[in-house]
C-alpha cells in the first residue's frame, strides 16, 4: 500500500490540541493564553470535534469551566488525559497519513527541535493519540535509524508536492535533527511515509523563529496548485532578503504535475519585540479545518490584508482572524498549536 499525507483541507474528524499548561512557554502572560486558548477551542468546536489533551482529571474540570464559561459547543470536545511537557501538537503529536484506505499515526520522534532538554513526556504524545483514534502507529525510520521530523517543517498539497526549508533540515550546526542527512535522504522519507514525489526546498525562515525556519510560518499551500506566501516590503529589514530567495525559488519551482505553482503573497506584520525579543509573527500560521480558516492576528494595519487575501483563497470558507498578540510570546501561534486529524 501506499501511503498518503492529505492536504489539511480534506475532510476531518477533527482537530489535536493540548491546552496550554506550561507557564514557562509564555512567561507573565499565561492568564491570557488560557482563554485565547478558550477562543481557539470555541472556533472549531463550533463545526467539528476538538480532541483536547489535558494533563490530569484536576486541569480538564478547570478546563470544562472555562469552556461552559465561554459557551464552547462542549459536545464537540473529547477529553484526552495525557501529561506533555508543552502544547506545540503540529510538532509533538502524530501524523495521521492513509496507507491505502485506513489511517495510521506516524510518530516523527520529537525532540524539542533540537533545542530543548524537556520533551519527556512529549514523546509519549503519538502513542496516546494513535491509541484514542484506534489507528496503528508507525515510528518514523531510515536506515535503521529514528528519523527526527516536525509537522511544521511539512507543507503539502496532498497530490505529491511538499514544501520545506533548508534552514530547518539541513543547517550542519544549528538546532540538527537528523545528523548528516542530506536532500536524497529526506527526500527518500517523504516518499516512503507520505507519498511525496515531489519536494521544493525554500531556505531560511524569518528572525525570532525557535524551530530554526518551519515552512508554517513561511508558505501554506491553499490549494492543490495555489501557495501563500510571505513578504517582506521594507528592503533593509533582516528578513527581506531571505523572504526574497524563497518568492524566486517557488517562482521557478514546478507542481509534482509539472506545472507553475500560483503564488499569492501576503506582507508579514511590522516587529512584534516583547521582553527584546522579535517574535515571529506570520498570517500563514492559520489552520484550515472543515468549515472555516483561523487566522492568527496580530493588532497590525496588515491584519485585515491578510484576511482579506485568505478569504478570497478560500471562497466556500469562513475566514475568522483570532488575536495571536499574546500566543506569539510562546513563538508560535494557531497552526503550530494544532494538527488536523484527517477522516
Amino acid at each position: 500500500m501506499m501511503r498518503r499525507f492529505p492536504a489539511e483541507w480534506e475532510k476531518q474528524e477533527g482537530i489535536l490540541l493540548c491546552f496550554p499548561h506550561n507557564g514557562k512557554d509564555w512567561p507573565g502572560k499565561f492568564q491570557a493564553i488560557q482563554w485565547a486558548f478558550v477562543e481557539f477551542i470555541k472556533k472549531i468546536a463550533t463545526y467539528e470535534t476538538v480532541f483536547l489533551i489535558v494533563a490530569n482529571s484536576k486541569q480538564q474540570a478547570k478546563v470544562s469551566n472555562m469552556l461552559e464559561t465561554a459557551t464552547v459547543n462542549i459536545q464537540n470536545v473529547r477529553f484526552i488525559i495525557h501529561k506533555t511537557n508543552r502544547s506545540w501538537m503540529r510538532d509533538s503529536g502524530p501524523i495521521i497519513v492513509k496507507n491505502g484506505s485506513r489511517r495510521e499515526a506516524l510518530n516523527f520522534n520529537f525532540n524539542a527541535w533540537a533545542k530543548y532538554k524537556n520533551y519527556q513526556l512529549d514523546k509519549n504524545t503519538p502513542e496516546v493519540v494513535a491509541k484514542t483514534l484506534n489507528v496503528p502507529l508507525t515510528q518514523v525510520q531510515y536506515k535503521g535509524k529514528p528519523v527526527v521530523l516536525e509537522g511544521g517543517a511539512l507543507e503539502v498539497n496532498g497530490k505529491g508536492t511538499l514544501i520545506t526549508t533548508e534552514e530547518c533540515l539541513l543547517h550542519p550546526t544549528i538546532q540538527v535533527r537528523n545528523a548528516h542527512f542530506t536532500k536524497d535522504d529526506y527526500e527518500a522519507v517523504f516518499k516512503e511515509y507520505l507519498g511525496v514525489t515531489n519536494t521544493i526546498w525554500l531556505g531560511d525562515g524569518i528572525i525570532g523563529d525557535d524551530t530554526h525556519g518551519h515552512i508554517d510560518d513561511l508558505c501554506r499551500f491553499v490549494n492543490a496548485d495555489t501557495v501563500v506566501t510571505i513578504i517582506e516590503t521594507d528592503k533593509k529589514h533582516k528578513n527581506y532578503k531571505p523572504l526574497q530567495d524563497n518568492l524566486k525559488r517557488l517562482q521557478q519551482a514546478k507542481l509534482e504535475n509539472g506545472k507553475a505553482i500560483n503564488i499569492v503573497t501576503v506582507p508579514i506584520p511590522k516587529d512584534i519585540v516583547f521582553d527584546n525579543l522579535t517574535l515571529p509573527a506570520s498570517y500563514v500560521n492559520f489552520l484550515i479545518t472543515n468549515k472555516v480558516i483561523l487566522v492568527p492576528t496580530f493588532n497590525d494595519v496588515s491584519d485585515r490584508i491578510a484576511l482579506n487575501t485568505l478569504a478570497e483563497c478560500f471562497p466556500d470558507k469562513e475566514v475568522i482572524g483570532i488575536s495571536a498578540i499574546d500566543l506569539i510570546w510562546g513563538f508560535g501561534t494557531l497552526h503550530c498549536l494544532s494538527q488536523q486529524i484527517p477522516h
